[in-house]
Parts: C-alpha cells; sequence; structure tokens
C-alpha cells in the first residue's frame, strides 16, 4: 500500500478521498474543501495492480467488488479523481498516474473489425437504452441552450442545430453515417422533406430504425442499411455523421474524408460530430478500451485536419461544444441509477457496475478533463454556405 499512498497524497489536492485497505486501516488523502469520496480495497493485490494499469485495475475491482465506494457514490469518486487530474483525464476519468500509464490504441479498423466493435457496445436490447436515454433514442451529445433545459428539450435543440448546419432543401439525398436508430435521419426528412440513407453497423438499431420508418409509413424516404461508409453509393447533397467518427481509427482518417468528398454532389455539404480532446494527442485508457469502446479513440483536431486537408475538401466551420457532454451524460447517469433495477434484471449486477462506471466516467471528462465535442462543417466549395452563421439563429 505505501507506494499506492505515495502516489495518491501527490495526486489528491482538492477534495478528500479516504482509503481502507484490507486490513482496516483508513488514511485521508487531500484537503476540504471539495468533493469528499471514501473506498474500501479488499483485496491485498488490488493497490500494485492499481500502480501498474490504473484504469484497468480501478475498472474491473469495482466490477468486481473488491473495490467498493464507502461515502458518496463512484460519481463523486471518479469526478474527484478527475478534479485533481484536470485536463490530463482520460474517457474513463479514473487516470490515476501519468502520462505513460495511458495505453495509447489507435488501431485500425478493417470492415470486419469495426463491425465486430460496434457489436461490443450497441447491440444490447434497446429496451437498455430506453432506461436512460431520452425518448428519441439519442445516444449523443445533447445541446443545453440554456442551464435550465431538460435532456430531452436538449436533445430537440441538438437536432436542430445539426439540421441548420446543413442547410437543407426539399428532394436534397442526404447520407447519415452511424444512424444509430434513426432519430437523426427522421428529423431531417420531418424539416425539409429530404430523402435519407442512414447506414449503420449495428443489427439492432437498424432493425428499431426500420420498423420505426415502416410505423410512420415513411419507408420511401427513410432508408436504413447494414453497411459500411467505405462501401456505400452515392452521390449525396449532403453528409451527416453524428457519434461515429470515434470509431474509424486513426489508420482510417484519410480514406474517411476522401470518401465523404466522392460521394458530395459538387455544392454538397458534409457535417461531422465527433468527441475530440482539447489537450492535444492522447490515448483510449485500456479499461474503455476492453470493456466499451473497443478500436475506439476521440482525436485532438490536430489529428484530424491533416487528413481533411489532403482529402481537399473545404472546412467552412468548426464549432466547439464545450461541456454540454457532461451535462448530459450526467443526465444519463441520473437516469441509469434511477432504473438500476430493472437494468439489473435485464443483465446482472458487473453489467451494472460496468456501465454506471462508464457514464460516471464520461462526466467527470467532460466536466473537467480534455474532452469536448467538435462540430465540423466541411464542403467542396468556398461559397457552399452563407457569408455569415447568421442562418444558424434565424
Amino acid at each position: 500500500m505505501v507506494p499506492l499512498k505515495l502516489l495518491l497524497r501527490r495526486l489528491i489536492r482538492k477534495g478528500t478521498l479516504a482509503v481502507t485497505d484490507p486490513s482496516g486501516k483508513t488514511e485521508t488523502f487531500g484537503t476540504p474543501p471539495g468533493i469528499s469520496s471514501a473506498i474500501r480495497l479488499h483485496d491485498p493485490k488490488l493497490a500494485w495492480r492499481i500502480l501498474r494499469d490504473p484504469t484497468l485495475a480501478v475498472g474491473e475491482a469495482y466490477m468486481d467488488g473488491t473495490l467498493t465506494i464507502e461515502q458518496g457514490d463512484i460519481l463523486d469518486f471518479l469526478n474527484l479523481v478527475a478534479v485533481n487530474s484536470g485536463r490530463a483525464t482520460d474517457a474513463s476519468a479514473f487516470r490515476l498516474g501519468a502520462g505513460p500509464l495511458i495505453r495509447g490504441v489507435r488501431r485500425a479498423n478493417s470492415r470486419r473489425r469495426a463491425k465486430r466493435n460496434v457489436a461490443q457496445h450497441y447491440e444490447f436490447t434497446t429496451e437498455f437504452y430506453d432506461l436512460f436515454l431520452d425518448g428519441n433514442r439519442q445516444y449523443s451529445c445533447a445541446y443545453f441552450r440554456n442551464p435550465g433545459d431538460t435532456l430531452e428539450q436538449a436533445q430537440r435543440d441538438k437536432l436542430d442545430h445539426v439540421a441548420d448546419k446543413l442547410l437543407l432543401q426539399p428532394g436534397h439525398r442526404v447520407l447519415d453515417i452511424g444512424c444509430g436508430w434513426g432519430t437523426l435521419a427522421r428529423h431531417i426528412n420531418a424539416v425539409s422533406g429530404a430523402h435519407v440513407t442512414g447506414i449503420t453497423l449495428s443489427e439492432e438499431q437498424c432493425r428499431a430504425a426500420r420498423e420505426m420508418a415502416a410505423a410512420e409509413g415513411k419507408e420511401d424516404v427513410l432508408d436504413f442499411r447494414i453497411e459500411d461508409y467505405r462501401k456505400i453509393e452515392g452521390p449525396f447533397d449532403r453528409i451527416v455523421s453524428v457519434g461515429m467518427f470515434e470509431h474509424v481509427g486513426m489508420a482510417h482518417y484519410d480514406t474517411y474524408f476522401r470518401r465523404i468528398r466522392d460521394l458530395l454532389t459538387p455544392d454538397g455539404l458534409a457535417m461531422v460530430h465527433t468527441i475530440g480532446r482539447s489537450d492535444g494527442p492522447g490515448g483510449t485508457d485500456a479499461w474503455t478500451e476492453k470493456y466499451i469502446f473497443p478500436g475506439g479513440y476521440s482525436p485532438a483536431l490536430s489529428e484530424v485536419m491533416p487528413a481533411i486537408e489532403r482529402s481537399g475538401l473545404f472546412i467552412s466551420d468548426i464549432e466547439v461544444l464545450r461541456l454540454h457532454y457532461g451535462r448530459t451524460t450526467e443526465a444519463w447517469y441520473r437516469r441509469f441509477q434511477q432504473n438500476r433495477d430493472r437494468i439489473r434484471a435485464l443483465y446482472d449486477e458487473r453489467f451494472c457496475r460496468m456501465f454506471e462506471l462508464f457514464l460516471a466516467g464520461c462526466v467527470g471528462s467532460f466536466d473537467y478533463g480534455g474532452l469536448v465535442v467538435f462540430q465540423m462543417q466541411l464542403g467542396k466549395q468556398a461559397d457552399s454556405v452563407p457569408l455569415t452563421r447568421d442562418y444558424l439563429y434565424r
């Protein structure tokens, strides 16, 4: 325990963390005021595992019950660590060590591997997602125009904000890359009359999207497919992708943006919405890579811009959504907790601990760490959009 105590004494400076070791001895780190949390380690070997690989060891210990929370909840604990880690915090928000302890995952996502990776996270039952997402089942960052907005309002405003950036017209053919359950595609059609082709690698999401289109009698204007972006044929007047770019993989950035270029009409427009890093290139932590998003990576703009430039696309607008995803994931976390018994009935206690750890970690990463959301508007011509951004706020 001694090396771990030295690490915690150096790390925890804002707020307090009480740690009880397997012998029952408790030591408190940090100073008030601030967030307070208390944890208990039940396995004598856990301290050394944490030193070797903090994110993986803490995550697995919480899932297995060899690390328990004795004051507050997992959100308090991860927020305390995130506050003290600052912008160095990674996606799981319990990074306890320095940079070398984070494994940089920049895996090449082949077509076969991409589909397998998507299945690990998105092939849970639709009922599960309904227990913590908004009523329209949007699994991406909401857009909070006002501090007191509900999750439902903020998600509706996100749909409008994305649609406004696409400058949609009746008769447009739109491609939605990573369409999820089809909510954005349905919204685009509703506000513009455009024909939308939605592609996903998730069998469960595609099935639900097709059922919704059929129930609304819109199968002629809403086309949902199991398809890889590398195989779809165009052309399209508009291309949109919300929350999918994180799964592309750095090795495929050039392919991704060249594909957007080739699929767009000459006066076409694209909008890519992705989690990103405000503090430069990093790596996906070992726990998130293993249990949540295998092959996933949230890039810094410095890692994305060269690929866009090489593609020949024109960058017409970049907006950074700060703190919006922290509010979104906290709302998901609170709803998850409200429905925890129902979720446990669908899966089991270990699954509940895994997923609440993921959601709670996201809150700290976006509120206190270096993660943000980038919305990048791209076209082939400099005059694809108006000279000013007034069109977004009419």
